[in-house]
């Protein structure tokens, strides 16, 4: 395989393997705005992308698949078990996440990460062109763009944070502090969701390393004693608006929406909370302030109706595991109290569902609860007001989400207060016309003209201005 100018480097790679009626094996594009983002970029710049296949103790050579050069890296078994599931998810994420359930901190699960993030960096090195760029993505690989600068220094290297950055009183409390901060160092330009987020790992960096920090300037100390300067802020991540603006307007897929409601009864207001089973998102304060509504009598169960679709998620983690008995036995408590034969006051759906069908409930829908208790993003929001060309509808955006610093004419709420998502939710039922508008329209304005390729194309100028040729 050829050397590749520009290599993106992600704990998964861009496609998924399927398998044909006869048995034959093939690859599909993954969904996901990071894939639609790079995809076009990497066929012209002669691109490889290096990840994880997503099956444990398989061996694959490398291959090619709609014009982009795939990297598999192995992992075993165990390495899924300790790194992914073990340090990434059970120590890091629930960190990043303000310790909102407690992480795990096992000496194990770190040898793990540390193995498998420097086979990460070797395939990634093997495969860059001299002078070529690599750029990192996410939680799973903090240590590679170290290790690359390790092994080739003539490589420009970025990195991109997608989850949140915590505040040093809760990063202080991990053991490898140091070494994921000298990892992400590696980098040239190391890219955050929020400012806030940026402000709180250069913290880390000056309160930990000791190292000189002037605005996103880091002055980064080498081994060697030389110095060189990294920068660290924030470029929010955005969807590929495209596709869900042409969903929008097909006409089976409007169908599809009346359809939608028709089988919930027709209610006058339908509410959605999209997101994947996580206890990040938010989903049983949801729960339990639509319920307080009903049980109140602010809302009526013939009027309004919550769909949730909670996707699957990392279920072999104990958390999640209970926190999807939690959220079902919550469901079917109100479901028992308040339904009629004709209503029902939460449909709770626990799958996936295509693009097709997800744009269907976001026409349907007149709220979008956003409700997480943390996120570095969060996209659905940006995807809700995509489709809605016809500026009705309303979002309920956390304040704790990357997309509250930017979506500023949402309904924002803190969803750790019960009595201050009902007001919310009462709001945004209650919203006229004309106010829906107004917010819509200019949410609508900041989703289209920041969208995935303005965010692309803002990193790598960042990164060429750090690193001219």
């Amino acid at each position: 395989m050829v050397a590749a100018d520009f290599v993106v480097v992600a704990n998964r790679l861009p496609v998924d393997r399927v398998e044909g009626p006869d048995g034959e094996v093939g690859w599909r594009t993954s969904p996901g705005g990071l894939v639609a983002a790079l995809e076009p970029m990497m066929r012209n710049v002669n691109g490889a992308w290096v990840g994880w296949a997503g099956q444990a103790d398989t061996e694959m050579e490398p291959f090619e698949n709609g014009g982009i050069n795939l990297i598999p890296v192995p992992l075993s078994a165990s390495e899924v078990a300790e790194y992914y599931e073990g340090f990434a998810n059970d120590t890091i994420w629930p960190l990043y996440h303000d310790v909102i359930a407690p992480p795990q901190y096992h000496r194990e699960w770190w040898d793990a990460y540390e193995t498998v993030n420097r086979r990460f960096a070797e395939a990634a090195v093997a495969a860059v062109a001299q002078d070529g760029t690599v750029w990192v993505h996410d939680y799973q690989l903090q240590l590679v763009p170290q290790m690359v600068r390790e092994l080739r220094p003539d490589v420009t290297i970025g990195y991109f944070h997608h989850i949140p950055f915590p505040a040093h009183g809760l990063y202080a409390q991990l053991p490898w502090r140091d070494q994921v901060l000298r990892g992400l160092l590696g980098a040239d330009v190391i890219g955050f969701q929020r400012a806030q987020d940026a402000t709180y790992f250069l913290t880390a960096v000056r309160r930990r390393l000791r190292y000189e920090v002037k605005g996103a300037h880091v002055t980064v100390l080498e081994a060697d004693g030389s110095t060189r300067t990294a920068v660290a802020r924030a470029f929010p991540i955005s969807i590929d608006t495209a596709p869900y603006i042409e969903l929008a307007q097909r006409e089976d897929v409007k169908a599809r929406a009346a359809e939608i409601r028709a089988s919930l009864g027709n209610p006058a207001r339908i509410l959605l909370g999209v997101d994947r089973l996580d206890y990040t998102k938010g989903i049983r304060h949801r729960i339990k302030a639509y319920g307080e509504l009903l049980a109140e009598g602010r809302l009526k169960v013939e009027d309004v109706t919550l769909v949730q679709v909670a996707s699957p998620s990392r279920e072999r983690v104990d958390a999640y595991v209970h926190l999807r008995d939690e959220i079902e036995l919550a469901v079917s408590r109100i479901n028992g109290d308040t339904d009629t034969m004709g209503h029902t006051a939460i449909r709770y759906l626990h799958q996936g569902y295509p693009r097709e069908e997800m744009v269907a409930l976001y026409l349907a829908a007149d709220v979008m609860l956003v409700t997480a208790l943390r996120d570095g993003m969060n996209l659905v929001a940006k995807e809700y007001v995509a489709t809605r060309a016809d500026n009705r509808g309303v979002l309920v955006l956390s304040e704790f989400t990357g997309a509250a610093d930017e979506l500023r004419q949402a309904v924002r709420v803190n969803p750790h207060d019960i009595e201050g998502v009902k007001d919310a939710i009462m709001t945004a039922v209650e919203m006229s016309p004309s106010e829906q508008s107004r917010r819509m329209r200019s949410l609508r304005r900041r989703v289209l003209d920041n969208d995935v390729d303005a965010w692309s194309s803002s990193f790598l100028k960042a990164l060429a201005e750090v690193h001219p040729r």
